[in-house]
């Protein structure tokens, strides 16, 4: 918790000025139950309307400078607090743009999502309380008890021997109720998880009917949720009823005695009305700073899901010396540099078989290399360890005779044009959508990569063609008019290495040709990696290879492969049916 407090610190002066203000505020405050008690005994017993008037104005310049401290110390705890939380989240999304895919998989993208949004949000709303109500409450409970001593040591015992035991109370709902948030926020996790996939995989969901499905993982979660929700909470609305009543005894008890004393004239009635006012205070502040320890509790929980985030570090990081000046040189000549597999095994985590075993293979500069292969051969696995999201656990991976670990891994990715199975498209114009990894490109350069993808025509088609806004994901779009567009954002920087994973499976034949002819002539010295599962991506090859089980099992021409692989002729036959299929 003080490591994040630290981000307070650039604004010391509102975190300052904050608590001073409540100061003043509380000040005030304390001073109004003995200007009553002037009032009532020398004003109102007395018959001395001047001095109740005096007295009267006096209370209320009390009040506006309170108001004042009470108002400033919000402005300021609320600009100090939001800016903390601003800071934090900031830093904590830079944190995830750091990790691998691995530490994304062990976190969570659910929980990373709950992260940035729920705890930092706790965080926030603690550090607002802490602001004021850490600085008030215990300042009015300490002037209270020393003004009620002031006025009457004898009844002061009472509230005395009420206060300490209340603070062991708080202190062993906390220790109940910290496990049960912690268990809260997981729950949460859940919740976020179902909403995630359900949202993400909505067409899914309504082709299949499967609503009501949904709706019962969504219910089932939630529940957990509620009810891990209600567990905690049972711990901390137990705070209020438990102070109130103690506090509301010792204040009936301070009535009974001091009437007694009033009666005998050992105290004015001037005097127990600022006693109970300051045992009020007393009772107010008490449940203010049982409702700080509770937020505390879950703002705790939340330091540490945040803080794990912080520790969490990224498995692929850039070396301390990183080595690249001949691939600098290459790619400056737009050049695509020699690729080398050598002995590769490459597992995900917690799967049960290598998804690469022992895989060598060299592609040539400059070479177009087709990968074929069932679902489940390695496909996606090899070309993922080329730009780094996963690094090998046996053999090496180099690029131009340089192992893959010595170079930096922005750099590396900023010489890679990647297009993912899943096409990803972000808010925006269909120009900042092909622009994304090249912002300050011109509109020539735009046109270019998008006619390599044969995306133009379909683009001119749109309502503001390049400048149309596309909903969310490209939701609006096509299957294929949104690869064209992936393909083109991945053209567009003119890249020495291309990554085709699949990238033209929602276009027809003819289509797809006419794209990879496009990108020959747009990048003719580009080395370049494809998945594919039709003709055509053979034929534009310089060699195909064959994947079974992350092992090689052929490799060669598309003609030397038809006469010679019994595989690689099922794979097209299949295909070829396939299409016989959709075509009649």
């Amino acid at each position: 918790m003080l490591k994040l407090l630290s981000y307070l610190r650039p604004y010391w002066v509102a975190s300052l000025l904050a608590p001073l203000l409540m100061v003043l505020e509380v000040s005030m405050d304390l001073m109004q139950p003995r200007l009553m008690a002037s009032i009532v005994d020398q004003g109102v017993m007395q018959g001395d309307l001047a001095h109740v008037g005096r007295s009267g104005l006096l209370m209320l310049l009390c009040a506006l400078l309170g108001l004042v401290g009470g108002v400033g110390c919000t402005v300021y705890s609320s600009k100090a607090a939001v800016a903390f939380s601003s800071d934090l989240r900031r830093d904590l999304f830079a944190a995830t743009q750091a990790f691998s895919f691995g530490n994304l998989e062990r976190i969570g993208t659910a929980s990373l999502i709950t992260r940035l949004g729920s705890d930092v949000a706790q965080l926030q709303q603690f550090v607002m309380m802490l602001l004021r109500v850490f600085v008030r409450a215990p300042l009015l409970v300490l002037g209270s008890m020393a003004m009620a001593v002031g006025i009457s040591p004898a009844l002061a015992l009472i509230l005395l021997a009420v206060v300490p035991p209340l603070f062991g109370v708080l202190y062993l709902l906390i220790r109940w109720s910290v496990p049960l948030f912690a268990q809260v926020q997981q729950k949460l996790d859940a919740v976020n998880l179902v909403l995630r996939e359900n949202l993400a995989g909505i067409r899914v969901v309504k082709a299949f009917v499967g609503g009501e499905r949904e709706r019962q993982r969504f219910d089932a979660a939630n529940a957990d949720y509620a009810g891990a929700a209600i567990r905690a909470w049972h711990i901390v609305t137990l705070n209020v009823p438990l102070l109130t009543f103690a506090l509301n005894c010792a204040i009936v008890a301070v009535l009974w005695f001091g009437g007694l004393r009033v009666e005998a004239g050992s105290l004015s009635a001037g005097e127990l009305v600022a006693f109970i006012n300051y045992a009020t205070m007393i009772l107010s502040s008490l449940t203010s700073i049982g409702m700080l320890l509770m937020n505390y509790s879950r703002a705790r929980v939340a330091a540490e899901r945040v803080n794990a985030v912080f520790a969490e570090r990224p498995e692929i990081v850039a070396p301390a010396q990183p080595q690249q000046p001949e691939l600098q040189a290459v790619a400056e000549r737009g050049c695509g540099p020699e690729i080398c597999f050598d002995r590769v095994t490459f597992r995900y985590p917690g799967a049960l078989r290598p998804a690469l075993d022992a895989l060598t293979l060299t592609v040539p500069a400059g070479a177009t290399v087709a990968l074929f292969g069932s679902v489940g051969a390695g496909k996606s696995a090899l070309l993922g360890l080329v730009p780094r999201f996963y690094d090998a656990d046996e053999g090496a991976l180099r690029l131009a005779g340089m192992d893959l670990r010595r170079l930096d891994p922005a750099w590396l990715r900023g010489q890679i044009g990647y297009v993912q199975q899943e096409t990803v498209l972000f808010s925006g114009s269909v120009r900042d959508n092909i622009r994304y990894a090249s912002p300050a490109a011109d509109a020539a350069a735009v046109e270019a990569a998008a006619r390599a993808a044969q995306a133009h025509d379909f683009i001119l088609r749109l309502p503001q063609g390049y400048d149309t806004v596309l909903g969310q994901r490209g939701a609006d779009l096509s299957g294929g008019q949104r690869q064209r567009l992936a393909i083109a954002r991945a053209l567009l920087p003119r890249p020495p290495i291309l990554i085709l994973d699949d990238a033209t499976s929602a276009v027809d034949l003819a289509t797809e040709a006419r794209i990879l002819g496009g990108i020959k002539a747009l990048l003719p010295q580009a080395t370049c990696l494809m998945v594919a599962q039709r003709a055509a991506a053979a034929l534009a090859a310089d060699f195909v290879v064959v994947l079974e089980q992350g092992r090689i099992l052929a490799q060669g021409s598309h003609a030397g492969l038809m006469s010679t692989s019994a595989a690689y002729r099922e794979i097209h036959r299949g295909q070829a049916a396939l299409e016989k299929v959709f075509h009649d």
